[in-house]
């Protein structure tokens, strides 16, 4: 049988709850693979503030990926097309910049990956959108 992972506890300095079935726990695990946790009591203010942060950090990666789904097949596309219209060297350029940036983007986070609104970001900053079609209309 597995062994169990040790267990670290942090009390809440703001109701200093314990464990309790009536309590909320947050968990996490640990670089090491232990555990790390902290108990609050129901109406707990570092509780509340944790979980208005979560749903807005939620909302806030939902929104950037609305925008990302959004905005990356035009940027792609756009890098595909100015790849295939540009002559020789000059041609590399805004590819070498991207995949720079790119690459140094991953590098700053050698833990995760970079999400798509980043690589929307990129795209957009190396391959601008022309200006708005005036025959087209939003809709």
């Amino acid at each position: 049988m597995a062994e169990m992972p040790e267990t670290e506890r942090e009390e809440c300095t703001d109701c200093f709850a314990q464990p309790d079935p009536d309590n909320t726990r947050i968990g996490y695990v640990m670089k090491d693979g232990g555990i790390h946790e902290t108990w609050h009591t129901p109406d707990c203010p570092e509780l509340t503030i944790m979980r208005i942060n979560f749903e807005e950090g939620h909302k806030q990666v939902l929104e950037q990926d609305a925008w990302a789904e959004g905005v990356f097949p035009a940027a792609h596309e756009r890098l595909k097309h100015t790849a295939a219209a540009l002559p020789g060297e000059a041609a590399a350029q805004p590819f070498v910049a991207a995949l720079t940036e790119l690459v140094q983007a991953q590098a700053d986070n050698l833990t995760g990956f970079v999400p798509l609104h980043r690589w929307a970001e990129i795209l957009e900053r190396h391959f601008r959108p022309d200006l708005p079609d005036p025959g087209h209309t939003a809709g």
